[in-house]
Protein backbone atom coordinates (compact mmCIF):
# COMPACT_ATOMS: atom_id res chain seq x y z
CA UNK A 1 0.00 0.00 0.00
CA UNK A 2 2.85 2.35 0.89
CA UNK A 3 4.57 1.57 -2.41
CA UNK A 4 1.31 2.28 -4.27
CA UNK A 5 1.00 5.72 -2.64
CA UNK A 6 4.60 6.50 -3.56
CA UNK A 7 3.97 5.40 -7.15
CA UNK A 8 0.85 7.57 -7.37
CA UNK A 9 2.76 10.60 -6.09
CA UNK A 10 5.54 10.05 -8.62
CA UNK A 11 2.99 9.70 -11.42
CA UNK A 12 1.33 12.93 -10.31
CA UNK A 13 4.68 14.75 -10.38
CA UNK A 14 5.22 13.46 -13.94
CA UNK A 15 1.68 14.24 -15.11
CA UNK A 16 1.59 17.90 -13.95
CA UNK A 17 4.36 19.12 -16.35
CA UNK A 18 2.68 17.19 -19.19
CA UNK A 19 -0.65 18.91 -18.43
CA UNK A 20 0.96 22.36 -18.48
CA UNK A 21 2.76 21.49 -21.72
CA UNK A 22 -0.55 20.48 -23.32
CA UNK A 23 -2.18 23.68 -22.06
CA UNK A 24 0.55 25.66 -23.79
CA UNK A 25 0.58 23.54 -26.94
CA UNK A 26 -3.22 23.69 -27.31
CA UNK A 27 -3.55 27.29 -26.11
CA UNK A 28 -5.56 28.17 -29.25
CA UNK A 29 -8.34 25.96 -27.82
CA UNK A 30 -7.94 26.36 -24.07
CA UNK A 31 -7.66 30.17 -23.99
CA UNK A 32 -11.03 30.71 -25.74
CA UNK A 33 -12.60 27.89 -23.70
CA UNK A 34 -11.51 29.30 -20.33
CA UNK A 35 -12.40 32.87 -21.37
CA UNK A 36 -15.81 31.65 -22.56
CA UNK A 37 -16.36 29.89 -19.23
CA UNK A 38 -15.82 33.12 -17.31
CA UNK A 39 -17.96 35.13 -19.76
CA UNK A 40 -20.76 32.56 -19.50
CA UNK A 41 -20.61 32.76 -15.70
CA UNK A 42 -21.15 36.51 -15.93
CA UNK A 43 -24.27 36.14 -18.04
CA UNK A 44 -25.81 33.10 -16.32
CA UNK A 45 -27.79 35.24 -13.81
CA UNK A 46 -29.29 37.18 -16.74
CA UNK A 47 -30.12 33.90 -18.49
CA UNK A 48 -31.89 32.61 -15.39
CA UNK A 49 -33.81 35.89 -15.00
CA UNK A 50 -34.94 35.74 -18.63
CA UNK A 51 -35.99 32.09 -18.14
CA UNK A 52 -38.20 33.17 -15.20
CA UNK A 53 -39.81 35.72 -17.53
CA UNK A 54 -40.65 32.82 -19.90
CA UNK A 55 -38.18 34.01 -22.55
CA UNK A 56 -37.01 31.18 -24.77
CA UNK A 57 -33.40 30.06 -24.43
CA UNK A 58 -32.67 30.89 -28.08
CA UNK A 59 -33.90 34.47 -27.71
CA UNK A 60 -32.04 34.80 -24.40
CA UNK A 61 -28.79 33.80 -26.11
CA UNK A 62 -29.47 36.34 -28.87
CA UNK A 63 -29.89 39.05 -26.20
CA UNK A 64 -26.64 38.06 -24.48
CA UNK A 65 -24.68 37.95 -27.76
CA UNK A 66 -26.15 41.36 -28.69
CA UNK A 67 -24.94 42.81 -25.39
CA UNK A 68 -21.47 41.38 -26.05
CA UNK A 69 -21.44 42.89 -29.56
CA UNK A 70 -22.46 46.30 -28.16
CA UNK A 71 -19.65 46.10 -25.60
CA UNK A 72 -17.10 45.15 -28.26
CA UNK A 73 -18.33 47.89 -30.60
CA UNK A 74 -18.07 50.49 -27.80
CA UNK A 75 -14.51 49.37 -27.06
CA UNK A 76 -13.65 49.58 -30.77
CA UNK A 77 -15.01 53.14 -30.90
CA UNK A 78 -12.87 54.15 -27.92
CA UNK A 79 -9.80 52.62 -29.57
CA UNK A 80 -10.62 54.49 -32.79
CA UNK A 81 -10.94 57.82 -30.93
CA UNK A 82 -7.64 57.29 -29.13
CA UNK A 83 -5.97 56.29 -32.42
CA UNK A 84 -7.21 59.49 -34.05
CA UNK A 85 -5.64 61.42 -31.16
CA UNK A 86 -2.25 59.85 -31.84
CA UNK A 87 -2.47 60.22 -35.63
CA UNK A 88 -3.32 63.91 -35.28
CA UNK A 89 -0.15 64.59 -33.26
CA UNK A 90 1.87 67.45 -34.74
CA UNK A 91 5.45 67.12 -35.88
CA UNK A 92 6.64 69.47 -33.11
CA UNK A 93 5.65 66.93 -30.45
CA UNK A 94 7.45 64.12 -32.31
CA UNK A 95 10.60 66.22 -32.66
CA UNK A 96 10.46 67.14 -28.97
CA UNK A 97 10.06 63.47 -28.04
CA UNK A 98 13.08 62.51 -30.18
CA UNK A 99 15.17 65.26 -28.58
CA UNK A 100 14.24 64.20 -25.05
CA UNK A 101 14.91 60.53 -25.80
CA UNK A 102 18.30 61.40 -27.30
CA UNK A 103 19.18 63.38 -24.19
CA UNK A 104 18.16 60.46 -21.98
CA UNK A 105 20.30 58.05 -24.00
CA UNK A 106 23.26 60.44 -23.83
CA UNK A 107 22.84 60.79 -20.07
CA UNK A 108 22.79 57.00 -19.72
CA UNK A 109 25.94 56.72 -21.86
CA UNK A 110 27.74 59.25 -19.65
CA UNK A 111 26.62 57.49 -16.49
CA UNK A 112 27.63 54.00 -17.69
CA UNK A 113 30.80 55.07 -19.53
CA UNK A 114 29.65 53.83 -22.96
CA UNK A 115 31.59 55.37 -25.87
CA UNK A 116 30.03 55.37 -29.35
CA UNK A 117 32.29 55.34 -32.40
CA UNK A 118 29.64 56.88 -34.64
CA UNK A 119 28.76 60.61 -34.79
CA UNK A 120 25.07 60.07 -35.57
CA UNK A 121 22.47 60.86 -32.96
CA UNK A 122 22.17 58.36 -30.13
CA UNK A 123 18.60 57.26 -30.81
CA UNK A 124 19.24 56.47 -34.48
CA UNK A 125 22.47 54.65 -33.58
CA UNK A 126 20.79 52.21 -31.17
CA UNK A 127 17.70 51.71 -33.30
CA UNK A 128 19.66 51.24 -36.53
CA UNK A 129 18.97 47.92 -38.14
CA UNK A 130 16.02 47.20 -35.88
CA UNK A 131 12.74 46.97 -37.67
CA UNK A 132 10.32 48.17 -35.00
CA UNK A 133 7.26 47.25 -37.01
CA UNK A 134 7.17 43.65 -38.17
CA UNK A 135 4.10 43.69 -40.41
CA UNK A 136 4.11 39.93 -40.82
CA UNK A 137 4.11 39.52 -37.04
CA UNK A 138 1.35 42.13 -36.64
CA UNK A 139 -0.91 40.46 -39.21
CA UNK A 140 -0.22 37.07 -37.68
CA UNK A 141 -1.15 38.37 -34.22
CA UNK A 142 -4.34 39.97 -35.58
CA UNK A 143 -5.29 36.72 -37.32
CA UNK A 144 -4.67 34.72 -34.14
CA UNK A 145 -6.64 37.24 -32.03
CA UNK A 146 -9.59 37.17 -34.43
CA UNK A 147 -9.57 33.37 -34.47
CA UNK A 148 -9.56 33.19 -30.65
CA UNK A 149 -12.32 35.82 -30.48
CA UNK A 150 -14.60 33.80 -32.80
CA UNK A 151 -13.88 30.59 -30.86
CA UNK A 152 -14.61 32.40 -27.56
CA UNK A 153 -18.02 33.52 -28.85
CA UNK A 154 -18.70 29.97 -30.09
CA UNK A 155 -17.78 28.37 -26.74
CA UNK A 156 -19.79 31.02 -24.86
CA UNK A 157 -22.91 30.18 -26.87
CA UNK A 158 -22.37 26.45 -26.21
CA UNK A 159 -22.02 27.08 -22.47
CA UNK A 160 -25.05 29.37 -22.27
CA UNK A 161 -27.18 26.93 -24.26
CA UNK A 162 -25.93 24.17 -21.92
CA UNK A 163 -24.56 22.14 -24.79
CA UNK A 164 -21.55 22.12 -22.47
CA UNK A 165 -22.87 21.98 -18.90
CA UNK A 166 -20.03 23.07 -16.63
CA UNK A 167 -21.82 22.12 -13.42
CA UNK A 168 -22.54 18.58 -14.66
CA UNK A 169 -18.97 18.31 -15.93
CA UNK A 170 -17.67 19.10 -12.43
CA UNK A 171 -20.11 16.59 -10.96
CA UNK A 172 -18.97 13.80 -13.28
CA UNK A 173 -15.23 14.44 -13.05
CA UNK A 174 -14.37 16.13 -9.75
CA UNK A 175 -17.24 16.30 -7.29
CA UNK A 176 -19.19 13.05 -7.20
CA UNK A 177 -22.16 14.28 -5.14
CA UNK A 178 -24.72 16.52 -6.81
CA UNK A 179 -25.20 18.75 -3.77
CA UNK A 180 -21.47 19.42 -3.51
CA UNK A 181 -21.11 20.16 -7.25
CA UNK A 182 -24.09 22.57 -7.24
CA UNK A 183 -22.85 24.35 -4.10
CA UNK A 184 -19.32 24.66 -5.52
CA UNK A 185 -20.61 25.90 -8.88
CA UNK A 186 -22.71 28.59 -7.18
CA UNK A 187 -19.70 29.75 -5.15
CA UNK A 188 -17.48 29.86 -8.25
CA UNK A 189 -20.13 31.81 -10.15
CA UNK A 190 -20.67 34.27 -7.31
CA UNK A 191 -16.95 34.89 -6.69
CA UNK A 192 -16.02 35.25 -10.36
CA UNK A 193 -18.90 37.68 -11.00
CA UNK A 194 -17.91 39.75 -7.99
CA UNK A 195 -14.25 39.79 -9.01
CA UNK A 196 -14.93 40.81 -12.63
CA UNK A 197 -17.52 43.45 -11.65
CA UNK A 198 -15.28 45.07 -9.02
CA UNK A 199 -12.23 44.87 -11.30
CA UNK A 200 -14.17 46.47 -14.17
CA UNK A 201 -15.47 49.34 -12.02
CA UNK A 202 -12.06 49.99 -10.40
CA UNK A 203 -10.28 49.84 -13.78
CA UNK A 204 -12.87 52.16 -15.32
CA UNK A 205 -12.43 54.84 -12.67
CA UNK A 206 -8.65 54.37 -12.79
CA UNK A 207 -8.79 55.12 -16.52
CA UNK A 208 -11.01 58.15 -15.86
CA UNK A 209 -8.54 59.35 -13.23
CA UNK A 210 -5.60 59.02 -15.65
CA UNK A 211 -7.54 60.89 -18.35
CA UNK A 212 -8.39 63.76 -15.98
CA UNK A 213 -4.76 63.94 -14.80
CA UNK A 214 -3.56 64.15 -18.42
CA UNK A 215 -6.05 66.95 -19.16
CA UNK A 216 -5.04 68.81 -15.98
CA UNK A 217 -1.30 68.68 -16.80
CA UNK A 218 -1.81 69.16 -20.56
CA UNK A 219 -0.40 65.73 -21.47
CA UNK A 220 -1.13 64.64 -25.03
CA UNK A 221 -3.45 61.71 -25.85
CA UNK A 222 -5.49 61.73 -22.57
CA UNK A 223 -8.15 59.35 -23.94
CA UNK A 224 -5.50 56.89 -25.07
CA UNK A 225 -3.79 56.91 -21.67
CA UNK A 226 -7.12 56.47 -19.88
CA UNK A 227 -8.00 53.51 -22.11
CA UNK A 228 -4.52 52.06 -21.66
CA UNK A 229 -4.79 52.32 -17.84
CA UNK A 230 -8.26 50.74 -17.95
CA UNK A 231 -7.13 47.72 -19.99
CA UNK A 232 -3.74 47.13 -18.37
CA UNK A 233 -5.28 47.34 -14.90
CA UNK A 234 -6.90 43.93 -15.48
CA UNK A 235 -3.43 42.42 -15.09
CA UNK A 236 -3.31 42.02 -11.33
CA UNK A 237 -0.59 43.88 -9.40
CA UNK A 238 1.85 44.52 -12.25
CA UNK A 239 -0.72 46.24 -14.49
CA UNK A 240 -0.88 49.31 -12.26
CA UNK A 241 2.92 49.57 -12.19
CA UNK A 242 3.13 49.31 -15.99
CA UNK A 243 0.55 52.06 -16.54
CA UNK A 244 2.30 54.45 -14.11
CA UNK A 245 5.75 53.72 -15.59
CA UNK A 246 4.65 54.18 -19.24
CA UNK A 247 2.73 57.40 -18.61
CA UNK A 248 5.55 58.80 -16.45
CA UNK A 249 8.11 58.19 -19.21
CA UNK A 250 5.82 59.87 -21.75
CA UNK A 251 5.20 62.81 -19.39
CA UNK A 252 8.97 63.24 -19.13
CA UNK A 253 8.92 64.18 -22.82
CA UNK A 254 6.22 66.84 -22.48
CA UNK A 255 6.83 68.34 -19.04
CA UNK A 256 9.97 70.44 -18.73
CA UNK A 257 9.66 71.38 -15.07
CA UNK A 258 10.97 68.69 -12.71
CA UNK A 259 8.59 69.80 -9.95
CA UNK A 260 5.55 69.63 -12.24
CA UNK A 261 6.63 66.21 -13.52
CA UNK A 262 7.02 64.93 -9.96
CA UNK A 263 3.60 66.26 -9.01
CA UNK A 264 2.05 64.60 -12.08
CA UNK A 265 3.66 61.24 -11.26
CA UNK A 266 2.44 61.55 -7.66
CA UNK A 267 -1.06 62.33 -8.94
CA UNK A 268 -1.39 59.23 -11.13
CA UNK A 269 0.26 57.12 -8.41
CA UNK A 270 -2.35 58.44 -5.96
CA UNK A 271 -5.13 57.43 -8.38
CA UNK A 272 -3.78 53.89 -8.53
CA UNK A 273 -3.20 53.75 -4.77
CA UNK A 274 -6.74 54.92 -3.95
CA UNK A 275 -8.45 52.71 -6.53
CA UNK A 276 -6.32 49.57 -6.27
CA UNK A 277 -4.93 49.86 -2.75
CA UNK A 278 -7.97 51.17 -0.85
CA UNK A 279 -11.28 50.84 -2.71
CA UNK A 280 -10.69 47.50 -4.43
CA UNK A 281 -9.83 45.56 -1.22
CA UNK A 282 -12.84 47.19 0.50
CA UNK A 283 -15.23 46.10 -2.26
CA UNK A 284 -13.66 42.66 -2.56
CA UNK A 285 -13.84 42.12 1.19
CA UNK A 286 -12.61 38.72 2.29
CA UNK A 287 -13.89 36.92 -0.80
CA UNK A 288 -10.44 36.45 -2.33
CA UNK A 289 -8.12 35.62 0.53
CA UNK A 290 -5.15 34.86 -1.72
CA UNK A 291 -1.74 35.93 -0.53
CA UNK A 292 0.68 37.98 -2.61
CA UNK A 293 3.14 35.10 -3.15
CA UNK A 294 0.38 32.96 -4.67
CA UNK A 295 -0.65 35.84 -6.94
CA UNK A 296 2.92 36.37 -8.18
CA UNK A 297 3.45 32.63 -8.76
CA UNK A 298 0.17 32.34 -10.68
CA UNK A 299 0.92 35.46 -12.73
CA UNK A 300 4.30 34.02 -13.69
CA UNK A 301 2.91 30.55 -14.41
CA UNK A 302 -0.07 31.57 -16.58
CA UNK A 303 1.90 34.37 -18.21
CA UNK A 304 4.52 31.81 -19.23
CA UNK A 305 1.88 29.37 -20.53
CA UNK A 306 -0.61 31.73 -22.23
CA UNK A 307 1.09 35.13 -22.44
CA UNK A 308 -1.08 38.23 -21.99
CA UNK A 309 -4.40 36.28 -21.87
CA UNK A 310 -2.85 34.17 -19.11
CA UNK A 311 -1.87 37.28 -17.14
CA UNK A 312 -5.42 38.65 -17.39
CA UNK A 313 -7.13 35.38 -16.45
CA UNK A 314 -4.61 34.25 -13.81
CA UNK A 315 -6.57 35.49 -10.78
CA UNK A 316 -9.99 34.09 -11.87
CA UNK A 317 -8.24 30.77 -12.58
CA UNK A 318 -6.58 30.91 -9.15
CA UNK A 319 -9.93 31.61 -7.48
CA UNK A 320 -11.45 28.65 -9.35
CA UNK A 321 -8.58 26.31 -8.36
CA UNK A 322 -8.71 27.44 -4.73
CA UNK A 323 -12.46 26.81 -4.47
CA UNK A 324 -12.05 23.33 -5.97
CA UNK A 325 -9.20 22.49 -3.58
CA UNK A 326 -11.36 23.53 -0.63
CA UNK A 327 -13.81 20.73 -1.41
CA UNK A 328 -11.38 17.89 -0.62
CA UNK A 329 -9.90 17.22 2.83
CA UNK A 330 -6.55 16.14 1.36
CA UNK A 331 -6.11 19.38 -0.61
CA UNK A 332 -7.52 21.84 1.91
CA UNK A 333 -3.99 22.40 3.22
CA UNK A 334 -2.94 23.65 -0.25
CA UNK A 335 -5.94 25.98 -0.29
CA UNK A 336 -4.93 27.28 3.13
CA UNK A 337 -1.38 27.88 1.91
CA UNK A 338 -2.77 29.83 -1.07
CA UNK A 339 -4.72 32.01 1.33
CA UNK A 340 -1.93 32.26 3.88
CA UNK A 341 -1.86 34.72 6.72
CA UNK A 342 0.07 37.46 4.95
CA UNK A 343 -1.11 40.37 2.80
CA UNK A 344 -4.14 39.60 0.65
CA UNK A 345 -4.49 40.26 -3.05
CA UNK A 346 -6.09 43.58 -3.86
Amino acid sequence: MKDLKTTNKLLLILVIPVVFYLLKLLSFIFIPLVAAMFIALLFLPLMRWLAKKSVSKTFSIIIVVSLMVVGIFSTFELVKISSQEILSADSELIEKAELKMNNLVLAFEDFSGIVRESDEDALSYYLKGNNLVDYGGVFGMLKSTLSMFVMTIFFTILLLSESINFQKLMHNTLLKTKHSSVKTFIKIEKDIIKFVFVKFVISFFTGVGFTIACFAFDISFPIFWGLFAFIINFIQMIGSLISIACLSVFALVEIDSTGTLLFFVLSITAVQAIMGGVLEPVFMGKTFSINVITVLVMLSLWGLIWGIPGLIMSIPITVFVKIILEQFPKTMVISSLMAGSGPKVK
